[in-house]
């Protein structure tokens, strides 16, 4: 468990929170109780992504994410627009380290402006700074 000191700290950037360890696993318990996991789920999955060495493996990667978080229906889907989508769709033929980089742009800004400050008002995190 993190100190309250700690806590605080998750509040001055979302950055902070999302570098933290514990921050992470709070931020998302919050987002799981709130069935929006989704978002912060692909934006760890893209980090991990770009981490990706092998060519191989950044393919069968970026299937993964395009089947887990973008296609129609897909069992995690998150909200971005058609263009987005669609340029996905085109760039995992050749998957580079880059295929995600504005949809996870658009989630990332998306879980800041909307869902960071929901966090920091609820009651899990106002304990967690006590």
């Amino acid at each position: 468990r993190p100190s309250p000191e700690e806590a605080q700290l998750w509040s001055e950037a979302f950055d902070e929170l999302l570098a933290n360890k514990y921050g992470l696993a709070a931020c998302r318990a919050f987002l799981k109780s709130e069935f929006c996991e989704e978002n912060i789920e692909f934006w760890l999955a893209c980090e991990d992504f770009k981490k990706t060495k092998s060519p191989q493996k950044l393919t069968v990667k970026a299937k993964k994410i395009y089947n887990d978080f973008i296609e129609k229906e897909a069992p995690k889907e998150i909200n971005i627009d058609f263009q987005t989508k669609n340029m996905i769709a085109q760039n995992i033929q050749e998957a580079t380290h880059t295929c995600f980089s504005a949809a996870q742009k658009r989630v990332y800004s998306l879980m800041e402006n909307n869902s960071y400050p929901r966090f920091l008002e609820s009651e899990f995190y106002q304990e967690l700074c006590k």
